[in-house]
């Protein structure tokens, strides 16, 4: 056991001991977990969905205790009641939905709400609620009102109010699933900053980016840890991460896409590291002449296995955006707000400024029929107003929105909007609601007037076209499902009802890669079908692969609207948007800067890439 300077000995931040735990009584969420985490360590939890993550950090500050064994938090067993609240004061859990933690109706309000709770002195909380502002990017936002903000915002806001807390260890479920990338490259940032200042951090991620940012990196599978060590030896182990459902990080993905090509690099999961490697294998490969051949054939005989992206197709617009303005203050408020931050702009480092009068400035765009369109922006830039627009959920303050060319402003056109435009929110589990899977997915087409039997026919339907057997659980209660089931029957409740445009926010938040798959191949499906599809996303990489256009917003406005080329080439600027690059196309980037005269083009995924490496070697390119 470690000392500290005064030569006692001081417990581990985490230990688990022969750990198991049942929901049901029947199936094991955690078997048998023994885990040791030291004070200071930044870990990394990864699994698939279901894998027992979840499960795992609430047992981390007693919010679950074990069936068997036992859990110690710094020394403090979590199943004894009076170390109930030392616990929970020294470990702070940040949840994936920030809405299951948000109690205030202020923002100020809701960060103090943690410390007041530890009996802290009010002239200390006010400092510590500042400063928790500043360090999610939230400065001058205290006053600002809970709900009004965007997802990823309300996320920020429950980070900033464990961190008021001051707690030594902090926990975090895929906190990162609703932020934009300047967001998650901001909470990493900071991340690393309270770990480098002594503060013991255990994350919960299915973004390998992240995971690479760790020390320490804990696989688990089915309730069970299947790896442990440092990133670079988990993360590269890429049967392993496959038989979980998990992807590798980029460079680890390009490594075997090379090769495929005949160019062999040693695996990691540094980007710039991979990138230095890759430059010396092409430096090595085009000083040889046989080696320019062999790569020369070697490209002409691998089959592009990426489906290019479908040029926007023209057909008549579905919806049309016509310079619509939106905001979530009243008038009097606006000009009250207006005047308060006349001479002050918030800190852009994460998304907008609290200055930010309209949710919406001046918005003109079209979504053509057949078309599958990707939104993106930073977090508080409009998305989920405009596609609550979409269906006539709200109606514009100024300007205005059509739908089949029909106005959406009166109760008609509402009604006609949402016959013709089907919308799935962020977490579409939370629409659940009925007693059975099949009464849920029928209340749709039921409230749309069809007949007791065609109802239950669209929603038998709509189950299999996303992948459920209908008959096998259209009598259980949706709240009996999985996690991905459940999401996949939120979905089938909207597909019920026949919408001739689909329209999701953030699908797929949460998900773990084969999930992810799953569900933007039903997408793809639906959309070669004929549906029309707009999909918000903060992925880059699910845009780039699968929308024919992507509109780009920017603080309320229309930054640019593009292919996936258009916006990824560099013509639109992304990081002004809190966006990036898919993960291929920044190591085009960085291989580039070293030396390596790649062909000018976007790179959208790996193997692409890979072909592009080596037709740089092939062409004897002396990098």
């Amino acid at each position: 056991m470690p000392v500290n300077a005064a030569g006692e000995a001081v417990p581990p931040a985490v230990s688990c001991r022969d750990v198991s735990f049942s929901y049901d009584g029947e199936t094991r969420a955690l078997d048998g977990v023994d885990l040791t985490i030291a004070a200071g360590e930044f870990v990394c939890l990864l699994g698939g969905n279901g894998s027992g993550k979840s499960t795992l950090a609430r047992h981390l500050n007693a919010l679950l205790v074990p069936d068997t064994g036992t859990v110690t938090i710094e020394g403090r067993d979590t199943a004894r009641p009076e170390n109930i609240l030392p616990i929970r004061a020294c470990t702070g859990m940040v949840f994936q939905n920030p809405d299951d933690q948000l109690v205030a109706s202020l923002i100020e309000g809701d960060i103090a709400f943690g410390p007041e709770n530890l009996g802290i002195e009010s002239a200390e909380i006010a400092k510590r609620v500042e400063a928790a502002l500043g360090e999610v990017g939230l400065q001058g936002f205290g006053t600002r009102e809970v709900q009004a903000l965007s997802g990823g915002q309300k996320q920020r806001v429950a980070i900033a109010g464990i961190l008021a807390m001051q707690p030594r260890i902090l926990v975090l479920d895929e906190a990162t699933s609703m932020l934009d990338p300047r967001g998650r490259r901001g909470l990493m940032r900071l991340l690393r900053e309270l770990n480098e200042g002594g503060m013991t951090i255990i994350m919960i991620t299915h973004l390998m980016e992240e995971a690479a940012e760790a020390s320490r990196v804990v696989l688990l599978e089915q309730g069970r840890i299947a790896a442990d060590g440092t990133p670079e030896e988990v993360l590269t182990q890429t049967e392993l991460l496959a038989h979980q459902h998990l992807e590798p990080p980029c460079p680890v993905r390009l490594a075997a896409a090379l090769a495929h090509v005949g160019i062999e690099v040693v695996p990691t999961v540094d980007e710039a590291r991979a990138a230095s490697s890759i430059a010396d294998a092409v430096r090595r490969h085009a000083r040889s002449q046989d080696e320019r051949q062999r790569l020369m054939l070697a490209v002409a005989a691998a089959q592009d296995k990426a489906v290019p992206c479908a040029s926007a197709r023209r057909a008549e617009a579905v919806i049309a955006f016509e310079h619509v303005f939106y905001s979530y203050l009243d008038r009097a408020r606006k000009r009250r707000h207006a005047r308060a931050h006349a001479a002050t702009r918030g800190d852009r480092a994460w998304g907008s400024g609290p200055d930010a009068v309209w949710a919406l400035e001046d918005v003109s765009f079209e979504v053509y029929a057949g078309e599958f369109l990707g939104i993106a922006g930073h977090t508080g830039s409009g998305k989920s107003t405009l596609i609550q627009l979409m269906n006539g959920l709200i109606t514009p303050e100024r300007g205005c929105v059509r739908v089949d060319g029909i106005s959406c402003a009166d109760r008609a056109g509402a009604e006609h909007a949402r016959q013709r435009v089907g919308v799935v929110f962020q977490y579409p589990e939370h629409q659940l609601f009925a007693p059975t899977v099949l009464d849920d997915v029928a209340f749709g087409p039921r409230n749309l007037g069809c007949t007791e039997r065609a109802a239950h026919e669209r929603a038998r339907h709509a189950l299999e076209l996303v992948g459920i057997d209908a008959a096998r659980i259209e009598r259980m209660s949706p709240f009996e499902l999985s996690g991905g089931q459940q999401r996949r029957v939120a979905i089938a409740g909207v597909i019920a009802m026949e919408p001739q445009v689909l329209v999701l926010d953030e699908p797929t938040a949460g998900l773990d890669p084969a999930s992810r798959r799953d569900l933007l191949g039903l997408l793809d499906e639906l959309n070669e079908a004929g549906t029309t599809i707009v999909m918000v996303s903060h992925g880059m990489e699910d845009l780039a692969a699968h929308c024919t256009r992507i509109a780009v917003l920017r603080e309320g406005c229309v930054a640019s609207v593009g292919t996936p080329d258009d916006i990824f080439s560099g013509a639109c600027d992304l990081a002004a948007s809190g966006l990036d690059m898919p993960a291929a196309q920044r190591m085009a980037r960085r291989i580039a800067e070293r030396g390596v005269a790649l062909e000018r083009r976007v790179y959208l995924e790996e193997q692409s890439l890979a072909r592009g490496i080596a037709a740089a070697c092939a062409e004897g390119v002396d990098a």
